[in-house]
C-alpha cells in the first residue's frame, strides 16, 4: 500500500482496528474500506497481527531470573566489598569526629569540618532519593506487580 494511492496509512488503519480513532475518521475509515480491498487487506493483516499477539502464552520466568542482585561470584564480591568500605569510612569518619570533639572541644579542626560536610552531603543525597522514592511510589505503575 503506498500513501499516495490511499488516504489512510497503516499507524491510521491499526487505530482503527484497534478502536482508537475519533468518530469522524473512525467512519472515514470504515467508508473507505468499502471502496479498497487493498486497505481491507491491510486491515486482515493486522487483525491477524493482533489475534496471533493475543494468543501468545507467556511463560513466566523462575524467581530466581527476577533477582536484582549481581548473579556472580566476583561482582557479588566487588559490591559487596564497595559497600563495606563505604561503610567503614562513615564509621570511621563519624568516630574521628566524636573523638576529636571530646579531646579538643574548643578547636574543631578543618578536617573535621570535611568530615561533617561530607556526611551532611551523604545524608542529604539518601535523604533526597528516599524523598523522590516515596513520592513516585503511590504513583509507580509497576508497585504491584508480582514475580
Amino acid at each position: 500500500m503506498t500513501d499516495t494511492q490511499h488516504e489512510f496509512d497503516q499507524a491510521t488503519l491499526s487505530g482503527y482496528l484497534d478502536g482508537e480513532l475519533t468518530q469522524g475518521d473512525e467512519q472515514r475509515v470504515r467508508l473507505h474500506l468499502e471502496h479498497c480491498a487493498e486497505c481491507r487487506s491491510v486491515i486482515d493483516e493486522l487483525h491477524k497481527l493482533r489475534e496471533a499477539t493475543m494468543n501468545t502464552d507467556f511463560e513466566v520466568p523462575e524467581d530466581t531470573q527476577w533477582d536484582e542482585t549481581p548473579q556472580g561470584a566476583i561482582s557479588r564480591l566487588l559490591q559487596n566489598s564497595g559497600w563495606l568500605i563505604a561503610g567503614s569510612w562513615v564509621v570511621g569518619i563519624v568516630a574521628y569526629l566524636v573523638w576529636q570533639m571530646a579531646t579538643d572541644a574548643e578547636s574543631i579542626q578543618f578536617e573535621a569540618l570535611i568530615g561533617v560536610a561530607f556526611l551532611l552531603a551523604f545524608a542529604l543525597i539518601i535523604l533526597s532519593a528516599l524523598v523522590d522514592r516515596l513520592k513516585t511510589r503511590k504513583n509507580d505503575p509497576y508497585r504491584k506487580v508480582q514475580k
